[in-house]
């Protein structure tokens, strides 16, 4: 049966404490029919999605996980407005049987505002492994409302939680007066303490526990944290990390884009001979040298680092590692004046930094929300992998050697490794200036928890991610590299007294680029990257062999005699990593910061921070060079 938009039916909001499985839920209910959008006046993300339940489709939405809906905290008023003010049908709360007690605190103060409630006890079978027992029933005696406990990841305990919410649905259209109970929240729960007090109540009544049976799991959990959140072991467990991420990231996409970057160009014959039945040549060429070879390139170059890179770091993430980050380097932000949640924002700009600057919505305080936005590009992007990779392969490891021993895959994610850790460092530096100057103020407090460690669900974290984050990073590649190639095409093409705009804009740009070690091509290169950074060191070689469009360079040895044939040293070489790892954001995560600042003040500032940043300790370098020879 299809989905018809118009027989949308009710609305059931999933509500709970973070690191329940809401998110694994929601997914389970959803499959892949669901978006995130804002919701009106609000800043935070809500996903929203559909499902069918009985015999019609309803409107699944993820609140953001909190802890209360009585204090200040974004979240928690997005969750207590939404509850409020939009009047879901059906609210499924969503506990941790691990952390019943204070999940129930929230399950209490949600049954406040509304009893069309489904209380859904989670993660069944880790309770079992920890030896605690959970009688859903004792609680569905006193609390007066469906009480369900599941393993979200088994298929027939989802379908058990739809037909509990489809009994429920059926009963509200059956008796309009459901909400009268024995159970009275309010009478019961006055004050915050009486909550606490009678959610401790409830835990004692509903919950047993075999100490002997939980022994192992407890034990792991605690030696697995003295090393990963360690005084001494957090920072380079957490940099291990990364180094084997980027070495299988190097290793498997090595070997994948070559294939496919030869299988996109081998498609140009065909392309340009079915433009040409219909249109003209110079056209043609447009289309097919201009825009489908700079697309083809980035496909070629970013698809397959891509699809490694974000599933081994939503694996970290369901393995429960990364608020272990935060939490190793919350103590860092806080020397900085900064939130530790910016932690978790400078992670997603590995992906994404529009992705990351938009994850700043997490963070309450306006001024560090600030913070993390302005810094968020100084941590590179994976747009910005493909050409540092490249200079670190041409010049630091390698002397332009094709990558293809594992030796020298490590060595290359080692490099990558350090590179990465500037920009952490660089990060850090300019959250402490802005906390100092333009942005001063104390940092925040914020509650962490962390979870427990957990299997990763591995097919369904890599189909997710594939969908969720590499499609969608790649479709925004492709909407701007498109266009981007279209005007490349076309400055080079287009001359003054037979010099192509292209060659006189790198000749005017030269005097500058060599005050930072670099030249007029490489600094050209950048700017007409801004739309996407992937296209960067395409545009080098185009300008470079002085070619009507973009070439496929074919072996990396080649491109290492192409720019050491162009007066490339060891100097340029790091002016160049310097200025890529430091410098304006592309133009998507400008826009994003435009949107989520609403200030052209702060996206101009977004723009100059880095910029101002990468050209300064470029000169630095520049004059050490100098010095040294």
């Amino acid at each position: 049966m299809k989905k018809n938009p118009s027989a949308v039916g009710s609305t059931i909001a999933l509500a709970g404490n973070p690191n329940v499985g809401k998110s694994t839920i929601f997914n389970a209910l959803t499959g892949m029919h669901q978006h995130t959008g804002n919701w009106a006046g609000k800043t935070v993300g809500l996903a929203k999605g559909t499902c069918r339940i009985g015999k019609q489709f309803h409107t699944i939405v993820d609140l953001p996980g909190c802890y209360s809906l009585r204090t200040t905290s974004q979240e928690e008023e997005i969750s207590r407005d939404f509850l409020l003010q939009e009047t879901p049908s059906l609210v499924v709360i969503v506990c941790d049987p691990i952390s019943l007690e204070r999940n129930l605190i929230l399950a209490l103060q949600i049954l406040k505002y509304t009893r069309q409630v489904i209380l859904c006890i989670n993660l069944m079978d880790e309770a079992k492994k920890r030896g605690i027992y959970i009688s859903t029933a004792a609680l569905e005696k006193i609390l007066c409302i469906p009480v369900i406990g599941i393993t979200a990841r088994k298929k027939s305990d989802i379908l058990k939680l739809k037909q509990v919410m489809a009994s429920h649905l059926l009963s509200q259209q059956r008796n309009t007066d459901i909400s009268s109970s024995c159970f009275d929240c309010e009478t019961c729960c006055s004050t915050e303490a009486l909550y606490a007090s009678y959610a401790t109540y409830l835990y004692k009544k509903a919950v047993t526990k075999k100490a002997s049976s939980c022994s192992f799991k407890g034990t792991w959990d605690s030696s697995a944290d003295r090393w990963f959140t360690g005084s001494l072991t957090g920072i380079p467990c957490m940099l291990l990390f990364l180094l084997c991420i980027f070495w299988i990231t190097l290793t498997g996409a090595n070997l994948l884009s070559d294939r496919l970057s030869a299988l996109l160009f081998s498609l140009e014959p065909a392309l340009f001979h079915s433009f040409s039945a219909f249109l003209p040549v110079d056209l043609c060429k447009l289309l097919v040298y201009g825009v489908y070879r700079v697309t083809a390139w980035v496909v070629g170059v970013m698809l397959p680092p891509m699809a490694i890179f974000f599933p081994l770091f939503s694996l970290l993430e369901d393995f429960g590692y990364l608020p272990r980050v935060a939490f190793n380097l919350d103590c860092c932000f806080a020397k900085c004046h900064a939130c530790g949640k910016q932690a978790l924002t400078m992670m997603m700009g590995f992906g994404c930094n529009a992705a990351g600057v938009t994850g700043c919505r997490i963070i309450d305080s306006p001024r560090e929300r600030l913070i993390a936005i302005l810094t968020n590009s100084l941590v590179p992007c994976n747009g910005r992998f493909p050409t540092i990779i490249v200079i670190l392969t041409l010049f630091f490891a390698g002397s332009g050697s094709h990558p293809d021993t594992g030796i020298h895959s490590f060595f290359l994610a080692l490099l990558l490794t350090g590179i990465i850790f500037l920009g952490i460092l660089m990060t850090f530096f300019c959250s402490w200036l802005l906390s100092k100057t333009l942005l001063k103020g104390i940092p925040s407090s914020f509650t962490l928890e962390l979870p427990p460690y957990r299997k990763p669900q591995v097919f369904s974290v890599l189909l997710h991610s594939f969908f969720s984050k590499t499609l969608q990073v790649l479709q925004r590649a492709i909407l701007t590299a498109a266009p981007a190639g279209l005007l490349i095409w076309l400055m080079a093409n287009l001359t003054r007294n037979g010099v192509s705009l292209l060659e006189l804009s790198a000749n005017a740009l030269n005097p500058f680029a060599q005050l930072l070690g670099l030249d007029g091509i490489i600094l050209l290169s950048f700017l007409l990257g801004l739309p996407a950074n992937e296209i960067v060191v395409p545009i080098m070689i185009m300008a470079y062999t002085a070619q009507s469009s973009l070439i496929n360079p074919g072996e990396i040895s080649s491109l290492y005699t192409l720019f050491t044939g162009h007066g490339w040293t060891m100097q340029t070489a790091v002016s160049v990593l310097i200025f890529t790892l430091m410098h304006w954001p592309c133009a998507t995560t400008l826009l994003t910061i435009k949107k989520e600042t609403h200030s052209l003040k702060w996206t101009a500032l977004g723009f100059l921070i880095p910029t101002c940043m990468g050209i300064t300790i470029c000169f630095l370098i520049n004059i050490l060079f100098q010095f040294a020879l």
